[in-house]
């Protein structure tokens, strides 16, 4: 479906394939479909563990909740939502996606790569507030299929009248006044699955959420770390950024030049050494990002990442998540690293004290118990030569050893929300790397910052 500006009427072409739903605005809408979420999933776990339990089998609430027809009523939901629940819902795929059964993982996926688009009407009405009633004379053409949709808003490919070809960014109506009630609402899932420590204290955690989501969903905000990261990356020839459209940008309409490439995560059928290629500049760009910028994107969806045949370059599509670190966290992590790299347990407790992972009344068993852990996920970091991203089982090692951690009683203690939001980003990189079965040298690369 295109638009041309010099048309009266909007006109109209293309498959229309993509399916559409309206986004639902109000809260109390969406606090409903949630609370109906909630109750399919909660039968679903009682007649999934009635089942086992009648096999012999003692089921955890884990195992309850992630069963396929839970997954595609969480994951069916979640995209219909769109907004904070469903960018809270990512959050479950890129943790958990990659060590769940392969059924399971395919399901909750989706959450990563599309959601479904708005419909007409509701695309129109924004770009009539962003733009005014006359929009359309602002392009030489404009496509209504969108090229994507994911959980804030969907893009739209444009090309203005002095023939500049567009990206645009396109909010959802209601996203933004949404995110308090969204991320409550699905805190208050996870602690009837029951898939939180008890006595957890999640306030200053969802406090930090929405705060961080809210700054999403602007995207003046978005738009200044685009001309930011564009600026830190003009020498860097691996790397392209798209150039903001300053005219046409507003808060729910982000305008940058287009920038093609193919999906970062269908590389896994590219030759090896591409896929080698493309995770050694994930990495590196990760730790410039650490301890050069100590700005970094901390939203690690694979949909973020486009690659470049010609020039063999990898393009930087999202800065919404976009998140500073102080120069003690930094320094934290570059000490944390390091102990890493070298088996150094003195300085893995050095930087961990720093970034703020122990309480005062932390018990020895315990502060013992996360440096293993800390230790093990440092694994890349200590290999010799390039680590096989792909065959490695790391992440489900790292993942069971945290789980019995986080829930002895009287080990668990908010973890600082720096930390949250940048093992987010780690945990992505490394689940990217091993999607496509790539190798690197994080030793090699990691060198030069600590």
């Amino acid at each position: 479906m295109r638009a041309r500006a010099t048309e009266a009427r909007v006109a109209e072409s293309g498959d229309g394939s993509r399916k559409t739903s309206a986004v639902p605005g109000g809260r109390l809408s969406r606090l409903g479909r949630m609370a109906r979420l909630a109750t399919g999933i909660a039968g679903g776990m009682l007649a999934e563990g009635g089942r086992q339990i009648a096999q012999g089998r003692m089921p955890r609430a884990s195992e309850l909740l992630l069963t396929p027809a839970n997954a595609r009523r969480l994951a069916g939901q979640l995209a219909n939502l769109r907004g904070a629940a469903m960018k809270m819902g990512q959050l479950l795929s890129m943790d958990a996606g990659d060590l769940l059964p392969p059924q399971l993982s395919e399901i909750l996926a989706r959450l990563r790569a599309d959601a479904q688009a708005m419909p007409r009407r509701q695309l129109e009405g924004v770009l009539v507030k962003a733009w005014g009633k006359d929009w359309q004379r602002l392009f030489a053409d404009f496509s209504w299929q969108p090229l994507a949709a994911a959980s804030i808003g969907q893009v739209h490919r444009a090309t203005t009248l002095d023939g500049r070809h567009l990206a645009l960014k396109i909010q959802y109506p209601g996203v933004a006044r949404s995110i308090d009630s969204d991320v409550d609402n699905v805190a208050t899932l996870l602690r009837i699955a029951r898939l939180l420590p008890e006595g957890i204290n999640l306030a200053p955690l969802l406090h930090e959420a929405k705060r961080q989501l809210k700054a999403e969903a602007d995207y003046l905000k978005e738009a200044g770390h685009l001309r930011h990261f564009g600026a830190l990356l003009a020498d860097d020839a691996d790397f392209v950024v798209p150039s903001v459209d300053e005219a046409l940008t507003r808060r729910e309409v982000l305008a940058m030049s287009y920038v093609p490439g193919r999906a970062v995560e269908r590389m896994d059928v590219a030759a090896q050494a591409v896929r080698d290629r493309i995770a050694t500049l994930l990495f590196r760009l990760l730790f410039r990002e650490m301890f050069e910028f100590r700005l970094v994107q901390t939203d690690p969806n694979f949909a973020n990442f486009r690659y470049q045949d010609a020039g063999q370059r990898v393009a930087l599509l999202d800065f919404g998540a976009t998140r500073r670190y102080s120069k003690r966290v930094i320094d934290g992590y570059r000490t944390l690293f390091r102990g890493a790299r070298d088996g150094d347990r003195a300085r893995l407790l050095a930087g961990a004290h720093e970034i703020g992972y122990f309480s005062a009344d932390i018990e020895p068993r315990h502060r013992e118990a996360l440096l293993d852990l800390l230790e093990l996920a440092g694994e890349p970091l200590a290999h010799p030569g390039s680590y096989d991203f792909g065959s490695s089982d790391l992440p489900a090692r790292v993942r069971d050893a945290g789980m019995v951690l986080s829930f002895e009683k009287g080990y668990w203690h908010e973890p600082p929300a720096d930390a949250v939001f940048l093992h987010r980003k780690v945990g992505g990189v490394f689940l990217l790397a091993a999607r496509l079965r790539a190798r690197a040298d994080l030793g090699r690369i990691i060198e030069s910052h600590i």
